[in-house]
């Protein structure tokens, strides 16, 4: 029965061999728990108050660990020293740029719920700070046209938070999401500033377009355009690359939108009477 078993094993591996996807060689064991590792070594540089093993280790040694572990993998998916250099580089250049945005996030959370007791509160229990926080540095990453991990980085954040924003979003300062479950942000989403999003709201794609052969063409404009001062409400979904919402615009919970809406509208759901 064993030797059964053992050539029945040596023939499923040649048959799994030959039906394989992906054949560049590459191997990416590791690569996801080096970047979750990669992350809090972020979180832990920003706010070592808050993340972190010790409070005795000082910002710059977690800046450096930080600034190692992203090298690490940038060598997973650009195995190109130099590359990897200029990129590490790059986005150390602009992580104080991005720390001061994410100060504005909190201070939107902050000022935005009024069960909000403090900084501190936001900082260690909103999905939502997590979640724009690893957005935040992952855009950064996608503008540098890094491959693969960004996108590693919000799926993470993704399956921690149930908040889906994708790295190639564009959002502005003092961005909210309150409660957060089931939020969906698109890919060519742009968002502007002081926007505050609930619950289970998608800016998503409204359809794709088809090549001939049946595939889906890549990169178009698929997710809305919401400008500044916007309230969604929760369960609204908003979908289309030629959809624009206006400024001080107020989306109702469970709108279904497809289309433009000009500056300072409301809009809801209407209920009829029977």
């Amino acid at each position: 029965m064993q030797n059964k078993n053992r050539e029945q094993i040596h023939r499923i591996a040649d048959i799994l061999e030959n039906e394989e996807l992906i054949r560049d060689g590459k191997v990416y064991l590791g690569f996801e728990k080096l970047v979750q590792d990669m992350i809090y070594a972020f979180l832990s540089a920003m706010f070592p108050a808050f993340y972190g093993k010790d409070t005795h280790i000082s910002r710059e040694r977690n800046l450096e660990k930080a600034n190692d572990l992203l090298t690490d993998a940038l060598m997973f998916v650009l195995e190109d020293e130099a590359k990897v250099e200029e990129n590490v580089k790059k986005l150390f250049d602009g992580l104080p740029e991005i720390y001061r945005i994410i100060k504005t996030d909190i201070q939107a959370a902050y000022e935005g719920d009024p069960a909000a007791k403090g900084f501190e509160e936001v900082i260690l229990s909103y999905p939502a700070f997590k979640a724009i926080c690893i957005y935040r540095i992952a855009h950064e990453l996608y503008q540098m046209q890094i491959p693969l991990l960004p996108r590693v980085m919000t799926e993470y954040a993704h399956r921690i938070t149930g908040i889906d924003i994708h790295p190639g979003a564009t959002i502005g300062e003092y961005f909210f999401i309150d409660h957060g479950t089931g939020v969906v942000v698109g890919e060519t989403t742009t968002i502007g500033h002081h926007v505050k999003l609930y619950q289970h709201v998608t800016l998503g794609a409204k359809s794709f377009a088809v090549q001939e052969d049946g595939t889906l063409v890549k990169g178009l404009k698929r997710h809305p355009d919401i400008g500044n001062h916007v309230v969604i409400y929760s369960g609204a979904t908003i979908l289309g690359g030629k959809t624009s919402i206006g400024d001080h615009c107020v989306i109702g919970g469970n709108v279904w939108l497809t289309s433009s809406l000009p500056a300072g509208e409301t809009v809801t759901v209407r209920v009829e009477q029977s």
